[in-house]
């Protein structure tokens, strides 16, 4: 009796026991569940910004080739033999300089002859003159001394004309380049013996896309640079094409830079153009890196406050925008927002509509890169 009063004791306590057990897993994975599900999510760190109305200054950007105002590839006209090379590499010259002598002893040799029978010729003249006036010449004699005189001024002057080629001389002031020829070398007409620039002011060739080319004139102020960032120069539009390239479908531009600087560019470099527009007041603008591109448009998250349990915080609220031109480290915001409120200027990738942030606006976009990137540099 008293073994199955033990036994039956055991299997009850056995049977509490695995009861227990099941109601306290049971109690134990709600418990959890109601944890999470009612549990704040910690706020996240981001920089914020104001939505502003302000001044636009629009402008057209494109890329262009620099080249000289004044620049040729200085060649020989006739041929002979190198015998002074008068300038050095990089050497500033002034218009009329000899740059290079060819050997002349020949020509000038020939012109002491040439220049004996011009004198002759116009001892003959002055004497055919004096008898042709006091009436014992004949016409026909007179002429034919005049035409001799001709006839010898004329070599004359063609073999002074061979002596002046035989002098390579500057044809404007500027900068001359490495000597391509030696002394002695033999030189046929044509002959490239080195570039020459005036690089005191520029011409910059670039091309806009045709929609943009109807809104650029002659004259119109443009900002040229070695990187878009950077643009100190100022020019002027010169030149415009009156013609569409049909394969590229851009205009191209000719801009001039009046005064360059310490030679800031040179010929054939690369260079960043913005032609300046006039200015446009009241544009809504954020920082670039406020608006995210989805596949259902650009969005930006709003900050606004929200009061929950008696206590007031900032929370983040998804809102779609139209986006526009962009400028700098700014993107025009044609709807959607207005100017005034605040949105999340970085920070968004662990944001969700509706989540709680704190805001941090000691960190210097700048210096992390994050402008610069906006700016696709």
């Amino acid at each position: 009796m008293k073994r199955r009063i033990v036994v039956s004791l055991v299997f009850i306590l056995a049977v509490g026991l695995c009861a227990g057990l099941v109601w306290f897993n049971f109690f134990k994975d709600r418990m959890i569940k109601d944890f999470f599900a009612n549990m704040q999510q910690p706020a996240q760190a981001v920089t914020s910004a104001k939505v502003e109305a302000k001044t636009w200054n629009p402008g057209i950007a494109a890329v262009g080739t620099a080249r000289a105002a004044n620049g040729v590839d200085l060649a020989v006209e006739t041929a002979g033999v190198v015998k002074a090379i008068n300038f050095k590499p990089n050497q500033q010259v002034k218009q009329g300089d000899v740059l290079i002598q060819l050997d002349d002893s020949v020509e000038r040799a020939e012109l002491q002859d040439v220049t004996a029978n011009v004198k002759l010729a116009e001892s003959a003249f002055e004497r055919a003159k004096t008898l042709t006036n006091r009436g014992y010449g004949t016409e026909a004699s007179y002429d034919e001394v005049v035409a001799r005189l001709a006839t010898a001024r004329s070599r004359q002057a063609r073999l002074e004309a061979t002596i002046n080629q035989k002098n390579l001389k500057a044809p404007f002031s500027g900068v001359v380049g490495i000597s391509l020829i030696d002394i002695g070398q033999y030189l046929t007409p044509g002959t490239k013996v080195a570039t020459f620039q005036d690089l005191s002011s520029m011409k910059v060739d670039f091309s806009v896309p045709e929609l943009q080319a109807e809104l650029i004139k002659l004259g119109q102020a443009v900002r040229v640079g070695i990187s878009e960032s950077n643009l100190p120069l100022t020019g002027k539009i010169i030149g415009k094409n009156p013609r569409v390239d049909p394969a590229t479908r851009l205009v191209s531009m000719q801009a001039v830079i009046e005064d360059n600087k310490d030679n800031a560019i040179t010929p054939g470099q690369f260079l960043h153009v913005r032609v300046i527009m006039p200015e446009e007041p009241n544009i809504v603008t954020v920082p670039q890196t406020a608006v995210i591109t989805s596949l259902y448009g650009d969005y930006v998250y709003t900050i606004e406050q929200d009061e929950k349990d008696g206590k007031t915080r900032d929370v983040v609220r998804q809102v779609f925008v139209k986006s526009g031109r962009r400028e700098g480290p700014n993107i025009e915001i044609k709807s959607g927002i207005n100017p005034g409120q605040t949105v999340v200027a970085s920070g968004q990738n662990k944001l969700q509509a509706g989540a709680a942030v704190k805001i941090n606006n000691s960190i210097d976009l700048t210096k992390l890169g994050i402008t610069k990137m906006a700016n696709g540099q």
